[in-house]
């Protein structure tokens, strides 16, 4: 007989955080679809062009830190 999510959870909730991590991963990949190849084909573009980007120099990038700050600071104005 299956178990009932609620065990489930409690068992996976007893894993390391890596372990919980990597499950969450492949849960969430259960649920996904075949990707669209034309969606695909658009995003691997983006991917292209913003790497291009960066490799010239065009574009500045911001350290995580400064980025996850200013949303901190988004929220608690909030």
């Amino acid at each position: 007989m299956p178990k009932d999510f609620k065990d489930i959870f409690r068992d996976a909730a007893e894993l390391s955080e890596h372990d919980r991590a990597t499950l969450a991963g492949l849960l969430i990949e259960s649920l996904e679809s075949e990707p669209d190849a034309e969606v695909e084909a658009v995003w691997a573009a983006e991917i292209e062009r913003r790497v291009a980007e960066l490799d010239a120099g065009t574009v500045r990038t911001i350290p995580w830190e400064d980025v996850r700050q200013r949303l901190l600071d988004r929220l608690n104005a909030r």
